[in-house]
């Protein structure tokens, strides 16, 4: 038997702990807030998620609304491509909306072949931030949770798959279980984007927070009447010079 490291030992259950403490006070915030609160002065740069849902977009009038990034859903596992990226990357460009593209993350597929669909899908040149990866509980996962290490096998290759094509890091979308059971241990060296509708995410490291589903804009005009709203962590001069023109 190999001799236990008291201080692994010591930050592991401090990070279960932590990670139980925000998840039940996030679930607990459900039940008395509908919105997080979100401080515009400490978080001015704004931004919104989309995919097909949202239909045909305005991408000017998000503009003008002070939008200033955009998420574009782009595929799912190892074959579907969501059927509006092309038309919303293409009306994008002519805006000046930073976007990035994201990809929904399969436990059941490989690693390699999602992000062979995600390439095909997003040149190279089409986004001005990190692609994304949205690993989230989907289907009957959240009762059947899948092992980290399945998982692991899955999401690592992905995400390096991605570094070496983009010759960025993965920012990496994900809800605060799902974080503390696959992300943090494993992946913590990614960008995190982070979704918290109830309470601001405060204790860990984000660089972006959805704190809203619930956002309506002008602009769109899809089967879904809402849009998700985002900020990012830092100033307008901190954005601009992490993502603005070299």
């Amino acid at each position: 038997m190999f001799p236990i490291n008291k201080h692994i030992l010591k930050r592991n259950i401090l990070c279960t702990v932590t990670g139980g403490i925000l998840t039940a006070a996030a679930a607990a915030a459900a039940l008395i807030f509908s919105e997080a609160k979100v401080n515009k002065s400490e978080y001015p740069v704004f931004g919104v998620d989309v995919s097909n849902y949202q239909g045909d977009i305005n991408w000017d009038e998000l503009e003008a609304q002070n939008v200033s990034f955009a998420f574009i859903k782009a595929t799912e596992g190892s074959g579907h491509t969501d059927e509006s990226v092309r038309r919303n990357l293409d009306r994008a460009a002519s805006t000046g909306i930073k976007v990035s593209a994201y990809h929904f993350f399969s436990f059941d597929s490989a690693g390699e072949t999602q992000a062979d669909n995600f390439i095909a899908a997003v040149g190279r040149d089409e986004i001005d931030m990190p692609p994304v990866v949205d690993i989230e509980y989907y289907g009957d996962k959240r009762r059947n949770k899948p092992s980290r290490e399945e998982t692991k096998k899955i999401l690592r290759p992905l995400l390096e798959r991605l570094e070496e094509f983009y010759g960025v890091k993965p920012v990496i979308y994900t809800t605060l279980p799902v974080y503390y059971r696959y992300v943090h241990d494993s992946f913590g060296e990614y960008p995190l984007w982070i979704r918290s509708v109830t309470v601001e995410p405060d204790l860990i490291d984000w660089k972006f927070w959805q704190y809203s589903d619930k956002g309506i804009l002008r602009g769109y005009d899809g089967d879904e009447e809402h849009i998700d709203l985002n900020v990012y962590n830092g100033s307008a001069e901190d954005f601009e010079k992490e993502f603005g023109e070299p």
